[in-house]
């Protein structure tokens, strides 16, 4: 049916946004490239041999390009990037089974297209956001294939910075067509008349099915660290800043050595830290605080306890190195949270006091103890999660609770590795459903905006196309493309 089509198409292209390393930047031209069916750049030609609309961007250089699949204002896609957008649909944990070439060619010219006329509005990302996601993708890699030799060699690179260097233009331009299109939906509204338009105009046995979706609270205790422990922890960082600053041993080293974060594997490095950066706050004022080749005394965020070195001051940017270690948990102060919670589970279910009441008691979880231990999903920011895309492990331990009823005792691990102790309650359920236009109207009008930006997108893309310069190798001029590629 037309209904589930086009939600299908829009669920797709936003998974190829969020998963693909989408090589963008497009347009522009006063003269073109021609590519023979061997993805050679064979000539140049003038504009108005071509179009009679034309862009801006500055004239071609005539050059040599291996493996051209297709050429999009002055921007060039080889088989590389489909090659790597295989590889970042993988790591994303989607499966490429029924992803073509020729779909993952389509999202890449989209992309070019989005990316050029984000660098005409002005649109910008920061280099550190991309090297954060260069990063992680090199992890990944390196973790698939074994070394950054291996990772280099597979992609035909002759070094790995060689390879670092195409995928910060393939992340900048990623970024540069999500950017673009969130511009282009921005304004895009819709009306109640048009949600009521869009659900009477959907035939009554096609209209969506929704799934079974529940109301979560949850009651957490954290075994108790004692000063013992947490002293534990500050002598040992403060041996390691005698041995770097007093003894010259590597900081480097230490991080890889002890610290117990992602960033141990590069020596503990992080760079490109400003002020307005997405941490603790007593990270960045050691960090804005210390003089370069400085190490700071340890102290203590809401993630554990540090050690952190300026490696290098860059205007409003500090690259610094840090150290991260967690005090340990004895067994004994274990069984007494475990103690607790059971003592407390006990009240809930003997209706000494309800769930709620004890979640503001006696949750050690900020985050939902004053909401009663209501849990708010992360993705739509209400409090329904649909049990058929929640958490797998969250899933498994309510799927099968009643309204009210109390769930056993769980171990859950927090990113420290420490163990802490829960419990969890169905506050309400809703099982699976027709699409009713009362009950459901949100749902009903968050599809029938999503359907009015696709429009949007798919407008301004055909007029965007029409005025770009695109050349698409033989090799793909047969691919089903959902915008008019190939300018039949």
């Amino acid at each position: 049916m037309h209904l589930k089509t086009t939600i299908l198409r829009y669920i797709l292209k936003n998974n190829f946004i969020a998963a693909l390393l989408l090589l963008i930047t497009a347009t522009g031209f006063s003269q073109v490239v021609v590519v023979d069916s061997t993805g050679v750049v064979k000539e140049q030609k003038a504009i108005g041999d071509m179009e009679s609309k034309t862009d801006s961007l500055k004239p071609f250089k005539k050059y040599k390009v291996e493996g051209v699949t297709a050429v999009v204002g002055e921007y060039v896609i080889v088989e590389f990037d489909i090659d790597m957008s295989y590889q970042e649909l993988k790591a994303q944990g989607i499966s490429t089974e029924d992803v073509s070439r020729c779909q993952l060619m389509g999202k890449l010219m989209e992309d070019k297209l989005y990316a050029h006329h984000a660098k005409q509005d002005s649109l910008v990302v920061s280099d550190n956001e991309i090297n954060q996601n260069i990063d992680q993708q090199m992890e990944y890699m390196v973790s698939e294939l074994g070394s950054e030799e291996k990772v280099a060699a597979y992609y035909r690179k002759e070094s790995i910075d060689e390879l670092r260097k195409e995928l910060f233009e393939v992340n900048k331009t990623q970024k540069l067509a999500a950017q673009m299109q969130q511009t282009i939906i921005a304004d895009v509204e819709v009306t109640p008349e048009e949600v009521r338009s869009f659900f009477y105009d959907i035939p009554e046995d096609e209209r969506p099915v929704f799934s079974a979706e529940v109301e979560v609270a949850q009651l957490l205790v954290e075994p108790e660290i004692t000063e013992e422990s947490r002293q534990d922890v500050i002598d040992k960082l403060n041996q390691m800043r005698t041995d770097i600053v007093e003894n010259g041993s590597s900081f480097a080293t230490k991080a890889v050595l002890y610290s117990k974060d992602g960033s141990a594997q590069k020596g503990g490095l992080i760079g490109g830290v400003r002020r307005n950066s997405p941490m603790a706050k007593e990270f960045k004022d050691q960090a804005f605080s210390l003089l370069e080749g400085e190490v700071s005394e340890p102290f203590e965020t809401e993630f554990g306890f540090h050690i952190l070195k300026v490696d290098k001051v860059r205007g409003q940017e500090v690259d610094i190195r840090h150290i991260i270690i967690f005090p340990e948990i004895t067994q004994a102060t274990m069984d007494a949270a475990y103690k607790k919670i059971d003592t407390v589970r006990a009240s809930i279910r003997d209706n000494k006091i309800s769930f709620a009441e004890a979640a503001q008691k006696y949750s050690d979880e900020e985050e939902t103890r004053n909401n009663g231990g209501q849990l708010v999903n992360p993705v739509r920011g209400d409090t329904r999660f649909d049990l058929t895309k929640m958490d797998p492990t969250l899933g498994a331990q309510v799927y099968d609770l009643k309204e009210g009823e109390v769930s056993k005792i769980f171990t859950d691990s927090d990113f420290k590795g420490q163990s802490s102790y829960k419990i969890l309650t169905v506050t309400k359920r809703y099982e699976e459903h027709q699409a009713d236009y009362v009950k459901d109207y949100e749902k009903i009008k968050e599809l029938a905006l999503k359907q009015k930006q696709i429009k949007a997108i798919e407008k301004w893309q055909d007029e965007k196309i029409k005025d770009t310069y695109v050349n698409v190798n033989n090799d793909y001029t047969d691919c089903e493309f959902s915008g008019n590629w190939v300018k039949k």
